[in-house]
């Protein structure tokens, strides 16, 4: 099967999330299963900076954008390894900037303009490459026209006619809204502008538009799946998910265990650890984690750590209540990485200049670090108020730091909650909480407390964690046998 991808980031051409990652690791592992994939992203500046080899091609685009026409160029280059092509839409007035999507907290106000010519950039390209996929998997909003412009102006067109559309929604929170004036730059007819189709509350909404247009809808868990059916989690679009229930599932992110891995984990050389020499090599990764971060190295005083946008949504407001009651009565530390907000920027500095010996703050970005903490930790406390999938939870699993996470999305889906029962059966990995409250983490970080004193439960509970396979394997499996199913049904009408 050809799989035509298109995606607004992949690692390790760009990246500002998660979405980055699932698109550099899932066209991999598709490849493996022997289908053939073609990658499009928009050719940014971080991505022509990101030391990846490019080719010019001889392809130009010309797209219409409203009233005007509007030239770019193709790039061709590959995920590493090469098994994957990867082709850059090229126009600098668009993409050559300091940001994706913005700057300065601010998003670019011409991103409907700019996300129209990538979508109709990326259907334009099949006839000039000579592709002849089976079908085009979007991803988020950026790419949502995608299904709509095969369904209404390419449905006829010879070589278009049979692609099947299916879409995946990442983050129900980011939709793609614009001013309603903005629907004439997709060069769409305005009577598909209607509440069942592409108007939300007045406003042009891609994501709205893809869910109505795609043959086939999936989301990053099967819980999220659930969840985003009602409000609040489906965002104002619940009703339009529930019209499309039959044709939606979800379908757990990956993890790439190459990189992912405390055996080979290159940032943690000679500390590197298995299952089966854990208890010292998480040990001397604690150690290292701790002098790097000006902990005192206390080998039997439990480590917390939250790594992640320092936002609501991931539950900072339960955390730095929480830290500031720890650290005046548990004998425990903790270590924060992340950016976010301002608001928690101040929070967790004035918490670290007020309890050096308990809490240590990095307010950056660092892989590095990343891997390091969760090698070194003890426990990762992860309270989303929503969490599609979740990443940090899966990567802390394997690194045996055992998570306490609230029960949301896909962390209802990959952690067991630690209870009589799931201790006895040994298929406990974690503990969960359900109330989006401090005094319901705190009482979820009691219970992993009390597991961490008790040698033996804690090493069943870690063993359990690291040898969960939540490889893309698995994953990447389900997206072809759904991509068949979808093709074999063939396109929908519209409605």
């Amino acid at each position: 099967m050809h799989i035509l991808m298109a995606t607004s980031e992949v690692v390790p051409f760009a990246k500002t999330g998660g979405l980055a990652d699932v698109c550099g690791a899932l066209p991999l592992e598709l490849a493996r299963l022997g289908h053939q994939v073609t990658l499009f992203m928009p050719a940014y500046r971080q991505s022509l900076r990101s030391g990846r080899d490019f080719m010019p091609t001889d392809f130009r685009l010309d797209i219409p954008i409203g009233a005007n026409i509007v030239t770019g160029r193709l790039l061709e280059s590959s995920l590493p390894g090469d098994t994957v092509k990867v082709y850059l839409i090229e126009q600098d007035g668009y993409f050559d900037r300091p940001g994706l999507y913005g700057e300065a907290g601010l998003d670019y106000k011409d991103n409907c303009e700019r996300f129209v010519f990538f979508c109709r950039s990326v259907l334009e390209s099949i006839r000039l490459l000579g592709l002849k996929p089976d079908v085009v998997h979007a991803h988020d909003w950026q790419t949502s026209l995608l299904p709509a412009y095969l369904k209404i102006e390419y449905s006829r067109v010879n070589g278009y006619a049979d692609i099947a559309s299916l879409l995946t929604i990442h983050n129900m929170g980011y939709q793609g809204h614009f001013w309603h004036w903005d629907m004439a730059l997709t060069g769409l007819d305005w009577k598909y502008f209607n509440w069942r189709q592409m108007e939300f509350y007045g406003n042009l909404s891609f994501l709205k538009t893809a869910i109505v247009f795609a043959d086939a809808v999936t989301t990053v868990s099967p819980t999220y799946a659930r969840e985003i059916l009602s409000a609040p989690l489906g965002c104002g679009l619940e009703g339009t998910l529930q019209h499309r229930v039959d044709d939606l599932s979800g379908i757990i992110n990956g993890v790439d265990y190459d990189v992912w891995n405390p055996t080979v984990d290159r940032y943690l050389g000679p500390n590197c650890y298995s299952v089966h020499d854990f208890t010292d090599g998480k040990a001397r990764c604690k150690a290292d984690i701790q002098e790097r971060s000006g902990l005192d190295k206390r080998p039997d005083v439990p480590l917390l750590a939250a790594i992640g946008r320092l936002a609501d949504q991931k539950g900072f407001d339960l955390i730095t209540r929480t830290i500031r009651h720890w650290a005046e009565r548990v004998d425990a530390q903790w270590i924060i990485l992340g950016t976010g907000e301002p608001k928690y920027h101040d929070l967790l500095t004035q918490l670290a200049r007020e309890f050096p010996d308990k809490i240590a703050v990095r307010l950056e970005f660092s892989d590095e670090l990343a891997h390091r903490i969760e090698a070194g930790a003890d426990i990762f406390v992860m309270p989303s108020q929503y969490e599609p999938c979740g990443l940090n939870q899966l990567y802390s699993l394997q690194y045996g730091t055992v998570p306490v996470v609230r029960a949301t999305g896909g962390l209802v889906d990959t952690v067991v909650d630690a209870n009589e029962q799931t201790l006895a059966d040994g298929t406990a990995t974690g503990f969960k909480f359900e109330e989006y409250t401090s005094l319901a983490l705190a009482e979820a970080l009691e219970r992993a407390l009390a597991a961490y004193g008790d040698k033996t439960t804690w090493i069943r509970l870690v063993e359990a964690g690291m040898r969960q396979d939540w490889s893309w394997g698995n994953s990447a499996q389900q997206y072809a046998e759904l991509y068949e199913r979808t093709v074999a049904r063939g396109p929908l009408g519209i409605e």
